[in-house]
């Protein structure tokens, strides 16, 4: 509960005229000063009052492409049975405030309110809770609370198609690197059982130690096994819309590969990283993630497949050249005006998404 400039005012006037009534004997005085605090009094009773409300907040859809539009409806209820309500109410959406309005919402009744969420920026927007305002009917006091949970909307970055994809590496027994035409198939992990599994892949003498039927998870080792690395250093970006870029690049990377079935892990210097079957997973991290100063150690990025597409804002790519021997090929998507050049490196200069994507499907060693 907080006073209101009248209510401060109002206040300070009751103290002066107690104050001087009491001491001097101005018996007039006292009585006004009595009736300031006995509206003060009032103002406290009526504030203090809790509406009894309840909040239904939907979110649809709740991921979504930047630009694109994502809807929040409230429905609100006065769950009392005797009184109504006229109330003032904001709705937090990430850093706006939208007004609700509240009028005259009877007893038992119901009102529905919708607004757009604003989805023009890469990241999550918090959503909620309800902040309902009570003030009293004289403007002296004013009481704010929350009603109703949150929710969030990942606005993920824009994607642009990527048509070219790198070629398969097998490393042979002797050392060399041979582009194989077909497949071949090896055993990658074991996973729970899932309604469609082929029983002939189900690994009977680890379902008998688990309890639970578990199934192998084979691997082509021709097709590339990319490896995206997101740099999300603050030092690197000296303008925070090239690190945009450098995540619409990213987005791009994961979408291009799903749909050509591309085994895909995407690393953030800062440690965030996926690699799952789902797209969810990767853009979810896109969305979330924010400049920082974290880094994570080169070496943990070692093994992890044998294609390596690093994006960066920092035309420096000396810590980056380290992985040369660990990668047979490495690419760098550097965002800026400068152009660096690294031997054994595949450099796409770029100063947006789009003009990523128009390097990338240009690189003719693909």
């Amino acid at each position: 509960m907080r006073p209101t400039s009248r209510g401060v005012g109002l206040g300070a006037a009751a103290a002066a005229l107690l104050g001087v009534g009491l001491v001097f004997g101005y018996p007039h005085l006292v009585v006004l000063g009595t009736a300031a605090v006995a509206a003060l009094i009032f103002a406290a009773g009526y504030v203090w009052w809790r509406p009894r409300l309840t909040v239904d907040r939907g979110v649809e859809p709740d991921r979504v492409m930047r630009g694109e539009s994502s809807t929040v409806t409230l429905r609100v209820g006065n769950a009392s049975r005797l009184r109504g309500a006229t109330l003032v109410a904001h709705d937090r959406c990430g850093t706006v405030s939208i007004p609700v309005p509240l009028l005259r919402l009877k007893a038992g009744g119901e009102t529905t309110a919708q607004y757009q969420v604003p989805t023009a920026r890469r990241g999550v927007v918090a959503i909620g809770p309800l902040r309902v305002v009570r003030r009293d009917p004289l403007g002296l006091l004013f009481l704010a609370r929350g009603y109703g949970g949150t929710a969030q909307v990942w606005v993920y970055p824009r994607v642009h198609r990527l048509d070219a994809v790198p070629t398969g590496i097998q490393r042979s027994l002797d050392g060399r690197d041979d582009k194989v035409p077909h497949g071949t198939i090896t055993f990658d992990t074991l996973r729970e059982y899932v309604v469609g599994d082929e029983l002939r892949r189900v690994h009977w003498r680890t379902s008998a130690k688990v309890g639970e039927l578990m199934v192998r998870e084979q691997l082509d080792t021709s097709l590339p096994r990319l490896v995206v690395l997101l740099d999300d250093r603050r030092a690197s970006y000296p303008d925070p819309e090239l690190f945009e870029a450098a995540c619409e690049a990213a987005a791009s990377l994961v979408m291009a590969a799903f749909r050509e079935e591309l085994p895909i892990v995407l690393r953030l210097l800062s440690g965030a990283h996926a690699a799952g079957r789902s797209t969810r997973d990767y853009l979810d991290i896109l969305a979330e993630s924010e400049l920082s100063a974290a880094v994570q150690p080169m070496q943990l990025l070692r093994g992890l497949g044998d294609t390596l597409i690093y994006l960066t804002g920092d035309p420096d790519l000396s810590h980056v050249s380290t992985l040369k021997t660990a990668y047979p090929t490495l690419v760098a998507g550097v965002f800026g005006e400068t152009r660096p050049a690294l031997e054994r490196v595949v450099v796409l200069a770029a100063r947006d998404g789009e003009e990523f994507a128009a390097a990338w499907d240009g690189v003719q060693a693909w």
